[in-house]
């Protein structure tokens, strides 16, 4: 195993501490932690990496990733959604996680659909 595989374990690891101690003095710098793209570039580097620096499978990869984020969105709406109707963090996550793969099924449809 090499750097870009432990990178990413180790910037997760930092991130959790980072908002742990965070929280406590600001709920809005601990969720921009929480949310800042950490795992993208990653991502970005090994496509990179992996397709010697191709133009279009950057191209095709950060299409992709764009379009990959409105099942998460949907994610936070409904964990949002379901934390103001008083739901305990199982609930919450469940109900996030239950609309997250249904964006992400309706994502593929529409992708294989459209030949986006």
């Amino acid at each position: 195993m090499n750097i870009q595989d432990y990178l990413p374990v180790i910037l997760s690891i930092f991130i959790i501490i980072a908002v742990a101690v965070l929280q406590r003095q600001s709920k809005l710098v601990a969720a921009v932690t929480a949310t800042m793209p950490i795992k993208v570039p990653l991502a970005l580097w090994v496509v990179y990496a992996a397709n010697q620096g191709s133009q279009q499978a950057m191209e095709d990869f950060s299409r992709s990733l764009l379009v990959s984020i409105v099942p998460t969105i949907g994610f936070l709406m409904a964990a949002w959604v379901a934390a103001r109707k008083g739901l305990k963090l199982i609930p919450t996550l469940l109900v996030g996680y239950l609309v997250w793969g249904a964006g992400v099924g309706l994502t593929v449809l529409f992708r294989n659909t459209l030949g986006v």
